[in-house]
């Protein structure tokens, strides 16, 4: 009697492939195991076939079709390392306990590459269509990976940017969670110059700081929860999530031959909320030392309320500088009018991360009194929008503070 295995070897080769194809890749290592056949088919083929192969059968994205955070096609897919990777963090984050601590920031660089290199979507008004975003929402939807301790600075820089990324998660509607991320954004020892007052290392080196980030979008997006009974902010809600961190690139155009690579020009809803500005005193308190934290207690009782506002400005370029350090993405000024009074100035460039930073000023005629600082949510050009903390350009320490949000309502079309 012939075994089962001599039976299945007996197959021709390309049928083997397809049966080890259509299995999940954890039951593809399994399988490679078992014989010197199947190892040979799965791990010393020369190219990389059967790699490739086995990734575009996962619901995935094709790689091949995908951009990177900033635009650009991706020429150096690596398809059995990065389904690995990819196979290892669903391990991971479905259980945490497997995970090596020389691998915590490894998988966390893994699932942001997974939202980072999407296919692009060819209009702002197109559904999106990514599958790693979907499979990225159901592998994380309880929040549960999100909200784990971090064991060093990179992890919990890595973590929160994907928490930011993804939105609010169950725990982010508790009381407690609210507090700390209200007690953040309203702290104004977590502005200054040193990081140009905005969601930026206190180091200076105007790397982002995507803790400071998550907070904002926490403060942010629980804001524009609380006021889900308006109709008119049904999308905005829904839109400070991962479903709407796609690109979008019109198939025309080149982002590396573009002056407005960025999307700046348009009509863009700039949506801002404050906390009363003497509780806002209060809380930072200039007698309290330093090294004391700040009292939460005015966040605690429930009673406090911030208020939510929005106003609607016309962008646009009036001209680019060149950027030594990313030569296809020079430096673009804007400009902005509201009503023929209320103006903004400013500029868009990429920090020394390469993120998407916008600044501006704003005010009166000519008289600035706003600054603001924000970095792109989602990948270019996407309906994710902008986030960041505004400020006064004076910077007194009695200043208002607080986070503002920008989405494109109506771009100019290219």
């Amino acid at each position: 009697m012939v075994s089962d295995t001599a039976r299945i070897t007996d197959l021709p080769l390309e049928v083997l492939e397809h049966i080890l194809v259509i299995l999940d890749p954890l039951d593809v290592a399994s399988t490679a195991q078992v014989c010197q056949l199947f190892r040979g088919l799965v791990y010393t083929a020369d190219d990389e076939h059967f790699w490739r192969a086995l990734y575009l059968a996962q619901s995935f994205d094709d790689p091949r079709k995908a951009v990177t955070y900033l635009g650009n096609r991706r020429t150096d897919i690596k398809w059995r390392e990065e389904l690995q990777n990819i196979i290892r963090a669903r391990t991971v984050v479905n259980d945490v306990t497997v995970c090596r601590p020389d691998e915590r920031c490894q998988v966390l660089r893994t699932l942001l590459d997974m939202v980072t290199n999407v296919p692009p979507l060819p209009f702002p008004e197109s559904e999106p269509t990514s599958r790693n975003v979907v499979w990225m929402q159901t592998l994380l939807q309880d929040g549960a990976f999100l909200d784990l301790e971090s064991h060093s600075h990179e992890e919990e820089q890595l973590r929160a940017r994907l928490h930011t990324w993804f939105g609010l998660t169950d725990r982010d509607a508790l009381a407690t969670q609210r507090v700390l991320s209200r007690a953040y954004v309203y702290s104004q020892r977590n502005y200054g110059p040193s990081n140009n007052f905005g969601p930026f290392m206190l180091d200076g080196s105007g790397v982002v700081n995507w803790v400071h980030m998550q907070k904002l979008a926490h403060v942010f997006a629980s804001a524009l929860v609380e006021k889900e009974e308006d109709e008119e902010l049904a999308f905005e809600i829904c839109s400070m999530s991962l479903t709407f961190c796609q690109a979008v690139i019109p198939p025309s155009l080149d982002l590396n031959c573009e002056t407005d690579w960025a999307g700046v020009e348009g009509l863009w809803r700039i949506s801002y909320c404050f906390m009363d500005h003497r509780e806002l005193l209060i809380y930072n308190d200039p007698n309290m030392p330093e090294d004391e934290p700040l009292d939460h207690t005015i966040f605690e009782d429930g009673e406090l309320e911030e208020t939510f506002s929005a106003v609607d400005i016309f962008f646009r370029v009036i001209n680019v500088e060149r950027d030594p350090d990313h030569p296809t993405r020079p430096k673009i000024n804007y400009v902005g009018e509201m009503d023929g009074n209320f103006s903004i100035v400013g500029y868009v460039k990429l920090t020394p991360d390469h993120q998407v930073r916008w600044h501006f000023v704003a005010g009166n005629g000519d008289q600035p009194v706003w600054w603001g600082e924000a970095i792109v949510m989602g990948n270019i050009r996407s309906q994710y929008g902008v986030l960041g903390a505004w400020s006064t350009t004076m910077h007194d320490p009695q200043d208002p503070i607080g986070p503002f949000w920008m989405q494109c309502q109506h771009p100019i079309e290219d």
